[in-house]
């Protein structure tokens, strides 16, 4: 199915997300939008999926101008959309989020659903348990139960935003497949994202927004530094970071054992430095988010110890951990990270009256706000509400929140939703942290970033972590090859103790 946007604009307040957007997209076809973090290119997207109704413009479907001002409406022209946060029900069963929206369906018998959702998957090589319950899946599966559930409603085009976020190489590889079937077939697959190589590898054709404007339209074959350009209006240059690795301990883990059902971690030692990076790199559910929340007092261990500053640590809680400077962002903004219904600045004066006082200066907090806003280039404003931003500017915030002074930062996938030029500037503001002797841990996906900004590397399978790595004597070659689960016998004989470069 062919669509047309013609003249969209739509504006959230003074800022201008969608400026006379005008833009067709082929059937057929797996079309690529491009763009910073906060360009229009999600916004774009919920005008189209319904999720939001423009300031002016129309859009065309087929050479006929439509009327979509919901979801419903959207699925009705056969319109679904993967947000970055899947739209699923954790508590429920995988099957039950299936047949989610269902019309005519419902009579189905359960044997029926679980033998309509086999079917599926297994035309995509998926392996997702239809019983499991959705809480216990990681962001991969979760946008493969998106993907059959809005396939089983019958859209014909398929919107992804940022769909490669968060999940593993392997993930992409099998999402990748499945679009290129799904474009094979004659559907129409829209996919938006910051991520150059995704975007190269994939798209048959690619617009670029900036600003909330369209720059213009690439055609294979793509030539990176044009996009980049197109992108943020100059080049980039990588920042090639500097060790700040000092003596003292921060953190110690002795024999540690951590238990999460299905997996468990067993014999974790680590001696972590001031202002070492360490990366926990992985496929997604191998045991990385466990042992990070052993480390912060969310996971008690079952056996070991945490040692924090030569304090032991290991069966406190979470505020125990806290008081000691030990800070957690999680994977999961709008779940754990940020809280929805309330603006930026709710959040500074949530996270910062500390003194508990009784009257809030709420100008002093605005301010503070702003100042935050202006350091880190978030898209928005104090009195804005989170759940409004784009997802690389929730990103910014919930880093933004950080307390200044913590002995620890531990970090799940800290540049999901990034663009390139701003994970550039975070890990400037994070490796500043380490000059100020921060220990750094984080969990990534992208093994570039991994090897780029880390001392030392601890690579996750099956429950089973490496010895610690010198990330500069480690190749992306050793690191997929481990991931994969090749050269184990090696990395497991005899994890002995490693001191990192200074």
């Amino acid at each position: 199915m062919d669509i047309e946007f013609s003249e969209i604009n739509k504006s959230f307040g003074q800022v201008h997300a969608n400026a006379d957007i005008s833009l067709k997209i082929p059937g057929g076809e797996i079309f690529g939008i491009l763009g910073e973090n906060g360009a229009g290119k999600s916004t774009l997207m919920k005008v189209l999926s319904g999720y939001i109704n423009p300031d002016s413009g129309e859009i065309s479907l087929g050479g006929e101008v439509s009327h979509i001002s919901s979801p419903a409406d959207a699925i009705g022209y056969g319109i679904g959309m993967l947000h970055q946060d899947p739209l699923d029900f954790p508590p429920m069963q995988v099957i039950e989020n299936f047949v989610l929206g269902q019309k005519g369906r419902m009579i189905l018998t359960y044997k029926e659903r679980i033998k309509e959702f086999q079917t599926f998957q297994n035309k995509f090589g998926f392996s997702l348990d239809p019983r499991a319950y959705v809480e216990s899946l990681t962001v991969g599966e979760r946008q493969q139960l998106e993907i059959l559930r809005l396939l089983w409603l019958g859209v014909r085009v398929l919107i992804l935003d940022e769909p490669t976020t968060g999940i593993s190489a392997q993930q992409k590889d099998k999402l990748f497949r499945a679009l290129q079937l799904l474009a094979g077939e004659g559907k129409t697959i829209i996919f938006v994202s910051h991520k150059l190589e995704d975007v190269e590898s994939l798209c048959d054709e690619v617009v670029v927004l900036r600003k909330g404007r369209k720059v213009g339209k690439v055609s294979p074959p793509y030539k990176t530094d044009q996009l980049i350009e197109m992108m943020f209006g100059k080049q980039i240059t990588l920042l090639t970071p500097e060790p700040a690795v000092k003596e003292r301990v921060t953190l110690e883990l002795k024999d540690l054992v951590v238990e999460k059902y299905p997996l468990r971690i067993e014999d974790v030692n680590l001696q972590l430095k001031a202002g070492e990076v360490v990366g926990l790199s992985g496929m997604e559910g191998s045991g990385q988010d466990i042992l990070l929340r052993a480390c912060v007092g969310l996971l008690r261990p079952v056996a070991g110890q945490v040692i924090i500053n030569g304090k032991d640590l290991s069966h406190k809680t979470y505020l125990e951990f806290m008081q000691n400077k030990v800070s957690y962002l999680p994977a999961s903004r709008m779940e754990e990270g940020l809280v929805p219904g309330i603006s930026i600045a709710e959040h500074f004066t949530l996270t910062g009256n500390t003194d508990r006082k009784l009257f809030i200066d709420k100008e002093q907090f605005r301010q503070k706000t702003q100042e935050k806003i202006d350091e880190y280039h978030v898209i928005g404003r104090p009195e804005t509400p989170v759940e409004s931003l784009s997802g690389g500017n929730q990103q910014r915030v919930a880093l933004s929140l950080l307390k200044e002074s913590l002995n620890i930062l531990l970090l799940e996938h800290p540049t999901r939703g990034l663009d390139i030029e701003s994970a550039i500037y975070m890990w400037e503001k994070l490796k500043e942290r380490c000059k100020k002797e921060t220990s750094i841990i984080f969990i990534s996906a992208d093994l570039e970033e991994i090897l780029r900004y880390s001392d030392r590397v601890l690579v996750f399978f099956s429950g089973y972590v490496s010895k610690p790595l010198d990330s500069r004597h480690t190749s992306l070659e050793q690191l997929g090859q481990l991931i994969g689960g090749k050269g184990w016998e090696d990395e497991l004989v005899a994890k002995e103790s490693y001191e990192p470069s200074k």
